[in-house]
C-alpha cells in the first residue's frame, strides 16, 4: 500500500478508539514537556496543616478505563462518601496532555493530582520540584508488596516517591491472526507461548506480502504516540538496547540496533510512515488494512470501544491475537508501562494532606481493586494490606484473557528505562530519527546523530 493510502485511511477512520497508553499506550504527547522557565515550584512545607481541604482537583490521562467519566465518576463518589472531599476531574489527551500541564505549572494552577506514569511524574515533574515526596505513606508492608520494579522507577534518585504506583503492563503485539492463516504465515508463530523468532517474523512479513501485495505493518513515526512499539520492535530484533543498565547513557546506536533498522527498511510490505502514530497504526488494523500493529496491549485486547464493539476483533469481525516482539531466540523483553498518582505541591498544605488521602485510599487499600479493574491493566502490587489482587478479574468477561497476558506477555518485562534523564528530549530524537530512515538517509549517520542529541540532553 502507498503511503498516501495509509494517510486516508487513517483520516477516514472517523470512529473514537480508546486508545490508552499506546496510541492515544502509551503514552506521550509531542508537546514539549518542559514548564515554563519562569515558572517555579513553590517551597515544600516540612509540618504541613491537618487535612481540611474539601475539594480537590484530579487530571488524569487515559490510562486504560480512566479516561472515561463513566468509569472514573463512581470512584470519586465513593471517595466523598468515605471522606467528605469532592474530587473534581479533568481528562487529559495524550497529544496536548503535557502542554496543558505546563502551562497550568507556569500559571501557578497545577492540579493536586495528577495520574501517568514515572517519565512524566518522576524524571520529568518531580525531578523539576513541582511534586511532592510520598514516601511518608510507604509502609513497611506497602513495601513489602508493591512489585519492586514498579516502586523502584516511581522513586527518585534521591529516594524521594514522586509517583505512588497503582497498575502495570508489559506493551506487546497485535496480529491479525486471520490473515495470517489465510497467507500461511502462522506456520511461523509459536501460539503456544505468543512468541516468534526474527527469522520467522521476517518469514511471516514475506508471507504475508506475497499474499496480499500490500503493506503488511507500519513502522510509525509521525510522533511520539506509541513510540514503545517502536522501541521494542528495533531493540528485540537482534538484541539491541535503548539505554544503558544504569539508565545514564542512551545507547540505540547499538550496532544490532542499526542492523534492525536495515532489516526492516530493506522488508517489502513494511514502510516508514511518518503520517502515522500509534493510534492511527491501530485503526488500520482494526480496519484490516495492516495486518499487525506494533502498538498493542491488554487494555486494547479488552477495549470494547475499539471501532466496533467487539474486544480483540477486527471491524470484520477477524481475530487479533497478542504476540511478544521477534526476538534472535524467541525470548523478548518488553517495555512495560507503570502508571499511579502524584501530588502536585501548589503551596496548599491542606490540600496536599487531601490529595495524600486520597492517594492512600486509591492506592494502599481495598479500593486499589476498582481503580485497577477499570484500567484494564494488572496490579502494582499482588496484595493490599493482605487482600488478593490477583483474582480481581476472575468471573468477568476479562478474566481468562488478563491470565492469558499474565502467563505469556508480562514475564517477559524488562527494564523500564523511561526513568533516563532527558526522556522527553529523547523521544522526540527517537522518531525523528524514524523519519530520516524512512525519507532514505544514512541509517548509522542518522542514529549516531540523533542518539548523540539525545545524550547531550543528559547532562543538560
Amino acid at each position: 500500500m502507498k503511503m498516501k493510502k495509509l494517510v486516508a485511511a487513517a483520516l477516514a477512520m472517523a470512529m473514537a478508539l480508546s486508545l490508552a497508553a499506546c496510541g492515544g499506550q502509551n503514552n506521550s504527547s509531542q508537546g514539549s514537556t518542559t514548564p515554563p522557565a519562569a515558572s517555579n515550584p513553590p517551597a515544600q512545607s516540612s509540618n504541613p496543616a491537618a487535612t481540611g481541604a474539601t475539594e480537590i482537583t484530579l487530571w488524569t490521562y487515559p490510562v486504560g478505563g480512566w479516561g472515561e467519566e463513566s468509569n472514573v465518576q463512581p470512584i470519586m463518589d465513593a471517595f466523598k462518601a468515605d471522606t467528605g472531599i469532592t474530587v473534581k476531574v479533568d481528562y487529559l489527551a495524550y497529544g496536548d496532555g503535557d502542554d496543558r500541564v505546563n502551562t497550568a505549572i507556569g500559571a501557578n494552577e497545577a492540579p493536586d493530582l495528577i495520574m501517568e506514569g514515572p517519565e512524566r511524574l518522576v524524571t520529568n515533574w518531580g525531578a523539576k520540584g513541582y511534586l511532592v515526596d510520598m514516601s511518608d505513606l510507604l509502609t513497611d508492608t506497602d513495601r513489602s508488596e508493591i512489585a519492586p520494579a514498579a516502586l523502584t522507577a516511581c522513586t527518585s534518585t534521591d529516594g524521594k516517591l514522586y509517583e505512588y504506583p497503582l497498575c502495570m503492563t508489559a506493551h506487546c503485539m497485535g496480529i491479525n491472526l486471520d490473515a495470517f492463516k489465510a497467507a500461511g504465515a502462522d506456520q511461523y508463530l509459536d501460539l503456544e507461548n505468543h512468541t516468534w523468532t526474527t527469522e520467522n517474523f521476517i518469514k511471516a512479513v514475506e508471507a504475508l506480502y506475497a499474499a496480499k501485495k500490500d503493506t503488511v505493518a507500519a513502522v510509525f513515526c509521525k510522533g511520539q504516540g506509541g513510540d514503545q512499539g517502536t522501541r521494542a520492535l528495533i531493540n528485540n530484533m537482534y538484541g539491541g538496547t535503548f539505554t544503558n543498565a544504569e539508565h545514564t547513557q542512551y545507547t540505540w546506536d547499538d550496532p544490532n540496533n542499526i542492523k534492525a533498522l536495515e532489516q526492516l527498511k530493506s522488508m517489502q510490505g513494511i514502510v516508514f510512515d511518518a503520517s502515522l502514530e500509534g493510534g492511527d497504526e491501530l485503526k488500520l488494523m482494526y480496519q484490516e488494512i495492516l495486518d499487525m500493529a506494533f502498538c498493542w496491549n491488554i487494555a486494547q485486547q479488552l477495549d470494547p470501544a475499539s471501532a466496533h464493539g467487539d474486544p480483540g476483533k477486527t471491524i470484520g469481525g477477524q481475530e487479533i491475537v497478542c504476540m511478544n516482539f521477534p526476538s534472535p531466540d524467541g525470548t523478548p523483553v518488553l517495555q512495560g508501562g507503570i502508571w499511579g498518582l502524584g501530588i502536585f505541591n501548589n503551596g496548599d498544605p491542606a490540600k496536599v494532606e487531601a490529595a495524600k488521602e486520597f492517594v492512600k485510599w486509591m492506592c494502599a487499600s481495598e479500593n486499589a481493586a476498582q481503580g485497577i479493574k477499570i484500567s484494564n491493566f494488572f496490579p502494582a502490587r499482588n496484595t493490599v494490606n493482605g487482600t488478593d489482587l490477583t483474582a480481581i478479574f476472575d468471573g468477568s468477561d476479562s478474566g481468562d484473557i488478563m491470565k492469558e497476558y499474565n502467563r505469556v506477555i508480562l514475564p517477559n518485562l524488562g527494564d523500564y528505562y523511561q526513568v533516563t534523564p532527558g526522556w522527553a528530549g529523547a523521544r522526540g530524537e527517537w522518531w525523528a530519527m524514524l523519519q530520516e530512515v524512512g525519507n532514505d538517509q544514512d541509517i548509522t549517520d542518522s542514529v549516531a546523530a540523533h542518539v548523540a542529541v539525545a545524550n547531550a540532553l543528559i547532562a543538560g
